[in-house]
């Protein structure tokens, strides 16, 4: 599946109507985020049931700030529309599996309890 680009119009979609959605943080000008860009987009093709969406900060500066982005490229992971992984930098290829993995091993409503939504 192609990678979505978010934007403010469509990121609380993305999010609410969508069981697992990765985001990558990033901007053009990052060295590190170009890196991880190939990758991103080869875990959304190995990856289909999951939506990839890339988040541009200095074009979403107010989805960026809303996160509270202060390093890029960040990783963040939401399953059922809650947010379950947080992680700035880039994550190695064969850890993009295993992070999906986890991801889906979780048990939400465990979750839900922890975070106080249940």
């Amino acid at each position: 599946m192609a990678v979505v680009e978010a934007t403010r119009e469509n990121i609380e979609a993305l999010v609410e109507d969508n069981d697992i959605v990765i985001f990558d943080f990033w901007a053009p000008w990052c060295g590190p985020c170009r890196t991880f860009a190939p990758i991103f987009e080869a875990a959304s093709e190995k990856f289909p049931d999951i939506i990839f969406s890339k988040v541009n900060t200095e074009q979403e500066r107010e989805i960026a700030a809303h996160f509270s982005i202060r390093s890029i490229p960040t990783i963040m992971v939401f399953r059922d529309a809650m947010l379950v992984f947080a992680q700035p930098g880039v994550i190695p290829e064969n850890a993009i599996g295993e992070l999906i993995d986890k991801v889906k091993e979780l048990d939400m409503e465990e979750v839900r309890k922890t975070k106080g939504k249940a």
